[in-house]
């Protein structure tokens, strides 16, 4: 079986976030770690792998910076990786874009995603590439069943747990709860810095989305509890009318 993985890096939780002097871009103090739901990904694809054979080729649009997450991956289990290297500043569109160019050339049966970036939370990479490549997809799994000929996912819903049924060629989301990272042995991480990372220079990218600029949100106010008694209602009434706005 032929298994893709996508991750991507994101500051960790410890950074300092720093906006520039015109607004229009970040940076942050620390390093850059692997995506968290990433993470479930890279698990249920070596777990795959390990259940099924075959082989799983980790993906990453990014900078330099990226290959030490990719080395990560490599470290726990996947076989090969490519870097699309781009140094520009993409929305999930572009990076979709990339993304299924590649897939498509290496005909992979399954390509795990985590559900989301924890930077800015668009959650639609995976649902964009799906739909590019005509795969079939499917959303956040908190249980997966995969055969050589299908894949059962069981998916949680505000209202209970929904049980859905694919086969390949497919794109699956992962999120907490669906397993449990391994961490990478001694041996992994030695014999990670040993494959080599295919280096692809990107198209130049087009952003479909453009940052015009960033600003701090505005301090949360805390709560007001209001007691419970008989003006409790007139009470809430006057707080709705002329202090709510305030928080």
């Amino acid at each position: 079986m032929k298994i893709g993985v996508c991750i991507d890096k994101v500051p960790e939780t410890e950074s300092e976030l720093i906006i520039s002097e015109d607004n229009t871009s970040l940076s942050f103090t620390g390093k850059y770690i692997i995506n968290p739901y990433d993470e479930y990904a890279v698990e249920e694809a070596v777990r795959t792998k390990e259940k099924l054979g075959g082989e799983i080729c980790v993906i990453s649009v990014g900078d330099e910076q990226n290959k030490e997450i990719i080395r990560k991956a490599l470290a726990i289990g996947c076989d090969y990786a490519v870097l699309l290297k781009t140094d520009d500043r993409i929305d999930s569109l572009s990076v979709a874009k990339m993304l299924a160019s590649e897939i498509k050339k290496r005909n992979f049966d399954l390509v795990f995603f985590g559900k989301q970036k924890v930077d800015f939370d668009s959650a639609v990479t995976g649902k964009i590439v799906a739909d590019i490549l005509d795969f079939n997809y499917l959303p956040p799994a908190v249980k997966l069943d995969i055969t050589q000929k299908t894949i059962c996912a069981e998916i949680q819903t505000d209202n209970g747990v929904m049980s859905l049924e694919t086969s390949s060629p497919a794109i699956i989301t992962t999120q907490k709860g669906l397993n449990e990272p391994r961490y990478a042995s001694l041996k992994g991480i030695m014999n990670a810095k040993k494959i080599p990372i295919e280096e692809i220079a990107a198209d130049s990218a087009k952003s479909f989305c453009d940052i015009s600029s960033y600003k701090i949100s505005s301090e949360k106010k805390v709560c007001k509890i209001l007691n419970y008694s008989k003006d409790s209602v007139k009470e809430l009434a006057d707080f709705l009318k002329n202090e709510s706005k305030d928080f």
